[in-house]
């Protein structure tokens, strides 16, 4: 049986949908307005500020690492990342494993002491840091921001693995066990692929967490060689003037990666967050 819309309810959808359209404009105009001022020069860009460029070139992309040398940068960065997040995984897949398939002494302080990462600011651990780093002679050099960016990454890799775990059933590990299979065969060929949701999850926030690192990378390394990305573009500047397209031109790398790197895999960020959220 049809049943006649009500027009105020048809306007009602009309205006929402609208609106969302027009948040999601806002929200990807800034990212556009991005990636064609990089290709302007500044004399284009004191003319008008959002007019699309007249003659796009990629000199400015060219500059950054002729002139800006943010080769370095990128490297470092690449370089924090490619050796973080893989520590992180393993280092969080083995703890939740145990959290959530053993029992110990000690076994809820510990759990608390590692969740406790999750409540205190980071930024309240940079200066006592800094002191340690000093003392300890770690200060800038190229494996000085390793340590605190996995420490920083383990306490929601940890809970997120305990959660997902905690929802694999344990006859799937007993059935491994009466086929003969080690204890660490079941771990990393039976267990960890069925976790590849939620290690995808941590694997994507991890890289996210250490390539847009700042303040720890300002504080802790001083040597223009072992700047990352976020502290190379704020200190990207010309002798006697500001290169506005310059700058712009290295947010577009800088973000850009990040950029893609969500939305290609957003869906697995939030199944993997969600996933251990409810108990049967």
């Amino acid at each position: 049986m049809l049943t006649k819309t009500n027009p105020m309810v048809y306007v009602l959808k009309i205006l929402m949908n609208m609106t969302v359209i027009l948040f999601s404009l806002t929200a990807l105009f800034p990212i556009v307005w991005m990636l064609y001022t990089s290709l302007k020069t500044n004399q284009e860009f004191s003319l008008s500020i959002l007019s699309l460029p007249h003659h796009p070139s990629l000199q400015n992309y060219f500059n950054s690492f002729r002139i800006g040398k943010m080769n370095y940068a990128l490297f470092s960065s690449f370089f924090n990342t490619v050796i973080t997040v893989p520590i992180i995984v393993i280092v969080s897949f083995i703890m939740g494993y145990f959290f959530a398939r053993f029992r110990f002494p000690g076994k809820k302080l510990l759990y608390v002491v590692f969740l406790s990462g999750m409540i205190i600011p980071l930024h309240s651990l940079l200066v006592p840091l800094f002191v340690q780093f000093k003392w300890i002679g770690m200060l800038d050099n190229r494996f000085t921001l390793i340590l605190p960016y996995i420490c920083f990454n383990l306490p929601i890799a940890i809970f997120l693995y305990d959660s997902f775990i905690q929802d694999i059933s344990s006859e799937i590990e007993e059935a491994a066990y009466m086929d003969g299979s080690s204890f660490d065969h079941t771990l990393f060929k039976v267990i960890f692929p069925i976790c590849l949701p939620i290690t995808s999850t941590i694997t994507i926030l991890s890289v996210l967490s250490t390539w847009n690192e700042f303040s720890f990378a300002l504080v802790l390394n001083k040597t223009n060689i072992y700047f990352t990305l976020p502290i190379w573009l704020t200190f990207f500047n010309n002798q006697f003037t500001t290169d506005y397209t310059g700058k712009i031109t290295g947010l577009v790398m800088v973000s850009l990666p990040t950029i893609l790197l969500y939305l290609f895999y957003s869906n697995k960020i939030m199944t993997g967050m969600t996933s251990g959220a409810v108990k049967g």
